[in-house]
Formats: C-alpha cells, structure tokens, sequence
C-alpha cells in the first residue's frame, strides 16, 4: 500500500515552497529517517524524511513546483518484512544496462528545475558534471557548474547571439528574493534614521586576554565580543522600552522580554537567529546560543521557530572588514544595531593623543516611533557599558 509523501506543516508566516531536490529519485531504496526531498521556503530549508524503510514509488511534484503546506509531493511504498520493497516491480522500468547503452534517456531523466536552468543559460548538459544517480544532472550540479564558470577566464555567453558582451543569467533563489522585497519594504514604510558613535574596545580586549583561556576551560566556549554586545544591549533595551516596541498598525506593542536577534551571513543569504529571553541569559549560556545558532545557519540547520520573533536586532558587519554601514531595519522591529571592524586609530585621552582599538556603532532606528534623542541616549548607554565593563555586571 502507498503511503503519501507530503511536504512540512509551514506555520502561518509562510504561504509555501518551493521544491528545490529530489535526493532520492523513482525506485530507489531509503531507509527510515532519511532524506528523500528538501523544500525551499523564504526562510529555511527544510527536509523530508522517509517514514520507514521502503522506496520512492512516485514522484508528484517535480524540482522547481510550488508546494502548498503539507501538500503530497510523492508516493512511498514500505519494505516487507524481507526488507524488499513492496513495489519494486512496479517500479523498475527500465534495467541499468539500457540506461547506459542510450545516454540521451538519462539527459532526459533530468529534473524540471535543472532542464530549465540549462535551457536558460545554454549550457551544454554533457560539460556538466552530475551527481545524481544513474548520471542524472541536478539543479545543484547546474548552479554549481555556473559558479565555477563565473570565476573562469571564460565566462558562458548566455545574452543574445548578436551581443559581443558576455552576460550571465541566473534566477534569484527563493530567501534571496525574499530579503530583496522585505528590505525594499522596510525602505519604502519606515521613517529610517541611522545614528553613530564609536567605542574604545580595550577594557573588553583586555579581559578576553585576561580570562579567555580559563572562560573557555571553565564554560567550553571562546569568549567573543558578541556576548558583551547583547548583554549590554538587553540593559540598554531594559532602560529604553521604546526601543524593544514595535509598530502594529495604529498601535505601539511594548515587549516586556527581550529577544535578541543575531545577524548570519550564509551562502544562502542574510539569516537572523533569535536568542530568546536573551535577558534571562548569562554570558556563557549567550556565547553558547550564539555559536550554536551561527553553526546552525551556516548548515542550512535553523528551524523557522529559532527564526521567528525578535524585539531587536545585532548585525556584525566588522568581521567582514567594514569600518561603517548604515543597517537596514528587521521590521517589525523598531531599531538595529550594527557593529564595525575594530581598527586602532589615534584618539584623545585626559590630554594625550594615544592609540586604541576603536569600533564605529551604528543604530538605524524607525523615526515614527523613536526620536533622536532617544535612539542616542540608547547608543551612548551601549557604549558606556563596554567601554566600562563592570556596568555590565552591576547594571548601571
């Protein structure tokens, strides 16, 4: 008896997804628990597993299709109690041996998705090398053999014939061009300011030198400056609640918790984990959270709950080398902080030029909520408290 293979329950923040792989095709044997397919939602990826031993009887919705909330995709046929799939007969219609002899068969046993990026860019499906079983080209063997060939000499020529300037086209992923309109949103129905400060890192470089080594030791984690910033912006957000509300319509919502997003930068895109009840935290449990959730995005592993919510946001664009940025707000939240490389640069101290390793900050604020006065009273109250640590442990 077949059993149907649907796609994950998506919470109501989703509408649907995408079809992005097929890691099992028609006839193939899975055990339990493994992946048969990966769909593709504005947020994460998220992974069908097979419910027992068995095969893939069928495939209903292809690479490519739109699928609704636990919508079927597919068929599934269980294992006897001999381990043999029930349906294999049925399944196997055409033996090995002449999948081999007619090559053009297997070209077309390609997925939707993977033919209609080859068709887009003109590519010559022989020059690209497949992975999937049987020779069989998939979407991700396409996307990566365009990606090697971006980086090459010779780019592929997929504009028109009569064009002498090579072009390349590739279509946004689903996250992608879901960043693209949030951000577009955000710029279009907020009233965005952006204010700036800068913080003398020293007191915190100092104690990661002082206590690093036995932090790690005690806790199993390094100690970063991360864990600072979020303590220190939990304090500040404590002082400010106007700062930790957000817009609803005609409404202002004050959050009474502070739920600390922290800003990913993956292959995919931009993802921003939530570190809940961030307030409730101490700096080892937070450095933890945050190592734990940055390994996560960086896998493709966030589930859409450690992705929902969000009182504020924490963006570090300094590991990447910027020295300033203005961030774009996480709406519906009202404000975003944005951290910058520390750079040593000469500045004044008690009447002496002397030389200290500086981080520009940056705060974006929603204008319709937060006046300036406001936003920078939160900024300073930031930069008091880690270039004097111990306001962070007497929360001052």
């Amino acid at each position: 008896m077949a059993i149907e293979i649907k796609s994950p329950t998506f919470p109501e923040s989703i509408a649907d997804g995408t079809v992005a792989n097929w890691t099992k095709k028609e006839g193939e044997s899975v055990s339990q628990d493994e992946v048969i397919a990966e769909i593709e939602t504005d947020k994460v990826v998220l992974e069908v597993v097979a419910p027992s031993d068995g095969v893939v009887s069928k495939i209903l919705k292809n690479e490519g299709d739109i699928v609704n909330s636990a919508e079927v995709i597919g068929e599934f046929s269980e294992a006897d109690t001999n381990n043999q799939p029930k349906a294999a007969k049925e399944i196997k219609e055409e033996p090995p041996e002449v999948i081999q002899e007619q090559p053009k068969k297997v070209i077309n046993k390609n997925g939707p998705a993977a033919k209609k990026l080859i068709s887009e860019n003109n590519l010559d499906v022989t020059s690209i090398k497949a992975s999937g079983k049987d020779n069989r080209v998939t979407k991700a063997d396409v996307v990566n053999h365009l990606n090697k060939e971006e980086h090459s000499s010779s780019p592929i020529i997929i504009s028109k014939p009569t064009s002498n300037r090579p072009e390349k086209r590739v279509k946004m992923t689903r996250l992608r061009s879901t960043i693209a309109k949030r951000l577009v949103n955000v710029q279009q129905e907020t009233a965005m300011l952006t204010t700036f400060n800068e913080v003398d890192m020293l007191p915190i470089k100092e104690l990661r030198a002082k206590y690093g080594q036995e932090f790690e030791k005690q806790h199993g984690v390094k100690l970063g400056f991360m864990g600072f910033f979020v303590i220190a912006a939990v304090q500040a957000l404590k002082k400010s609640p106007i700062v930790n509300a957000s817009i609803d319509g005609n409404d202002v919502v004050y959050h009474g918790y502070q739920d600390i997003g922290v800003a990913v930068s993956t292959e995919r895109g931009l993802v921003v984990p939530i570190i809940k009840d961030a307030d409730m935290k101490s700096l080892p449990e937070l450095e933890k959270s945050i190592l734990e959730y940055s390994e996560k995005a960086r896998d493709g592993k966030l589930s859409i709950d450690e992705m929902q919510g969000g009182t504020f946001t924490i963006s570090n664009g300094g590991v990447f080398g910027s020295l300033l940025s203005t961030p774009i707000l996480n709406a519906p939240q009202t404000a975003i902080l944005g951290m910058h490389t520390i750079q040593e640069r000469p500045v004044a101290r008690n009447g002496e030029v002397v030389i200290r390793p500086m981080m520009y900050l940056a705060m974006s604020y929603d204008h319709r909520l937060l006046d300036g006065k406001e936003a920078v009273r939160f900024l300073v109250s930031i930069k008091e408290q880690l270039e004097s640590p111990e306001r962070l442990l007497l929360n001052l």
